[in-house]
C-alpha cells in the first residue's frame, strides 16, 4: 500500500466514478483501476461495487475511508510542519510545566516573550512522571519548566528562572492571615492539606516534626487546583510557594523559622539542535526581571 493509492480510493470514494477519479488523480482510468484492484487484495475485500452509474462504497470501503482520511490528515500536517520548518513560518513550541508551578509568574513572560516572536504558538503541557529529560531529548518537548533537579542530565542546558519560599498559605479571612509571621505550633490547630506533588514534601515534613508539632491532613492531593481551592474555601491552611499563594481567594504568611525554598528553570537539549526559537526564548526568560515583587534573583539569594 502506499499513499498514491489511498489518494486515489479517496478521489473514488468521492465521485463514485472511475473516470472523474481518474481525472482528479491525474492518472488514465486503467492505471487507476489497477490500484484500487491492488489495494482490494491487499485489504482482502472488495471496497467499491462497481454498478454503472449507481456504484457505491461498500462496508469495507466506507470504513477505510474514514481511516484513510484521517491518514492524509496527518500526512498533511506534517508536510505543513516541514514547511514552516524550512521556510521560516509558524512555529509552535511545546512546553513542560511542573504541575506544582502555576501560571502567575508565567502569563506575562509568555505574554512579552511572544512581542519578540511573532511566528510562534506556545503549546504547554503537564510534565511526564518520569521528568524532563526524556521527553526533551526524544524532540517531544521543546522546553521544561520545572524545579532545579540536581541529577539532571548533563545533555541539558539548564537557566535559572528565580527561587521562591515555601509560606503558609490561607484564606484572605483566615485567623492567621492577621499574623505576620506564624509559630509552627500554631499549624496544629488549623486542618491541613498536604500537597502531595510538593517537590520538598518530606522535607517540610521532616522540619515540622522536628518541632515536635505533628499535622494531621483531612484532604491529601497531587492537584494543585484542588489544594488552592479547599484552602480558599474554608478554615483549611497548606504550605506552598509563595508565588502559588497568589491566587484569587488565598494569601500567604512566613512561617517561624522555615527557611526552605525552591528554585524554578527552564531547560532545553543543549547545543545546536535545540530550535532557534527555544533558544531565544530561553534566553528571554533568563533574563526576565522575574524578582519584580518578589525579592532577589537566584544569585543574590544563594549568597544569603
Amino acid at each position: 500500500m502506499d499513499f498514491n493509492q489511498v489518494s486515489y480510493f479517496l478521489h473514488l470514494a468521492d465521485t463514485l466514478n472511475f473516470t472523474a477519479a481518474a481525472r482528479l488523480s491525474g492518472v488514465s482510468q486503467p492505471s487507476l483501476t489497477r490500484a484500487i484492484r491492488r489495494l482490494e487484495d491487499e485489504l482482502g475485500g472488495a471496497l467499491i461495487y462497481r454498478d454503472g452509474k449507481n456504484s457505491r462504497l461498500t462496508g469495507l470501503g466506507q470504513d477505510v475511508e474514514v481511516e484513510f482520511r484521517r491518514m492524509m490528515g496527518a500526512l498533511e500536517s506534517v508536510h505543513h510542519h516541514s514547511r514552516n520548518w524550512t521556510d521560516g513560518g509558524h512555529r509552535v513550541l511545546d512546553i513542560s510545566v511542573a504541575p506544582t508551578i502555576g501560571p502567575e509568574a508565567f502569563t506575562t513572560f509568555f505574554a512579552s516573550a511572544l512581542e519578540q516572536l511573532p511566528t510562534v504558538e506556545i503549546r504547554l503541557h503537564a510534565l511526564e512522571a518520569g521528568g524532563e529529560a526524556p521527553a526533551l531529548l526524544s524532540g517531544r518537548r521543546h522546553a521544561a519548566i520545572a524545579t532545579r533537579d540536581p541529577r539532571a542530565d548533563r545533555k541539558l542546558e539548564i537557566r535559572p528562572l528565580f527561587r521562591e519560599r515555601l509560606v503558609l498559605g490561607c484564606a484572605l479571612d483566615h485567623p492567621l492571615a492577621r499574623i505576620e509571621t506564624v509559630r509552627v505550633e500554631d499549624l496544629a490547630d488549623y486542618p491541613y492539606v498536604d500537597r502531595m506533588g510538593c517537590e520538598l514534601r518530606d522535607q517540610v515534613r521532616s522540619h515540622i516534626a522536628g518541632q515536635g508539632v505533628t499535622l494531621r491532613p483531612w484532604l491529601r492531593t497531587d492537584r494543585e487546583d484542588w489544594v488552592r481551592h479547599a484552602v480558599a474555601d474554608g478554615r483549611s491552611i497548606c504550605i506552598l510557594p509563595e508565588r502559588c499563594a497568589a491566587s484569587t481567594g488565598l494569601t500567604s504568611r512566613s512561617i517561624a523559622g522555615f527557611a526552605l525554598e525552591r528554585e524554578v528553570v527552564i531547560s532545553i537539549v543543549s547545543g545546536s539542535t535545540a530550535p532557534v526559537e527555544i533558544r531565544k526564548l530561553a534566553q528571554l526568560a533568563s533574563i526576565h526581571p522575574w524578582e519584580e515583587g518578589w525579592g532577589a534573583k537566584p544569585s543574590e539569594l544563594s549568597k544569603q
